[in-house]
């Protein structure tokens, strides 16, 4: 009993060093401009006049409508490709499986500064710099989404394949209709992952779009002038930054627990 409640003081501690900074963020962007911020005086009143002057700035938007494609369609692109590439690795045996594997999964201990150069010049090669081609289109191969995927897959029960098999199903009706469905716990808890991934992305972004007509919302946030904006009119465009993540954590956050359950080794 003291043990649990030693236990619950601690997680109580940690989650408040956690969400503090977050809670003092969005108190500053509710500050009236040019009204003493925290830690000076507690604001004698809140307001969203920072927030609504965020988002009607031309250029924000510009940057969330950038970021809104960039994170979008890299979830749609990754998942279909990892769940593709999941079920032949995890249901198809043919020559040289188990090298390819070994060689996707090898990729993980390449570190992303270590490709960052090459890519780069790759990306001028091919004209791609300041598009959503470029942006997107490097990021795509995503070998943890394979390896979570394919574990999920094999856990599968034989039984479901083989009846779709005596249906007459072949390999794309079996991919669209007997596994994306079943996949779908894990299929959420990814598209979780890489959407926070894309969204707080900042180092590609900055490489490959910078400021320029395809400039996400981080990198844009890192151009701001704060010698010219409050310290409120700062954390506002910080908010708004932050809402998409913590609306998509707590829509799918049930699925994060389920997806826990299923990932085990596989057989």
């Amino acid at each position: 009993m003291r043990s649990r409640v030693w236990l619950t003081i601690l997680l109580s501690v940690v989650s408040l060093l956690a969400i503090g900074p977050f809670a003092l963020m969005v108190v500053i962007a509710l500050t009236p401009r040019y009204s003493p911020v925290l830690p000076h005086a507690w604001p004698a009143s809140l307001t969203l006049d920072n927030i609504v002057g965020v988002l009607s700035t031309e250029s924000f938007l510009r940057w969330t409508g950038n970021t809104v494609i960039y994170s979008a369609v890299s979830v749609v692109a990754v998942l279909l490709s990892a769940s593709m590439a999941a079920y032949v690795f995890a249901r198809k045996r043919f020559p040289g499986r188990d090298v390819l594997l070994w060689s996707l999964l090898s990729t993980l201990m390449v570190p992303f500064h270590a490709v960052l150069m090459p890519s780069i010049v790759i990306i001028q090669l091919l004209g791609w710099a300041d598009t959503y081609w470029g942006l997107i289109i490097p990021t795509l191969a995503n070998a943890q989404a394979v390896l979570l995927l394919r574990q999920f897959i094999r856990a599968l029960p034989d039984e479901v394949f083989d009846a779709a098999r005596i249906d007459g199903a072949g390999d794309w009706r079996v991919y669209w209709n007997v596994v994306l469905p079943l996949c779908r716990p894990v299929l959420a808890t990814l598209a979780v992952f890489v959407f926070l991934w894309h969204w707080n992305d900042f180092l590609w972004p900055l490489v490959v779009s910078g400021t320029g007509d395809t400039g996400t919302l981080t990198v844009g946030l890192s151009t701001l002038d704060a010698g010219h904006l409050t310290i409120p009119e700062l954390m506002s465009a910080a908010t708004v930054t932050g809402l998409p993540c913590l609306l998509v954590f707590l829509l799918l956050q049930r699925r994060l627990v389920s997806t826990v359950g299923f990932t085990g080794p596989g057989r």
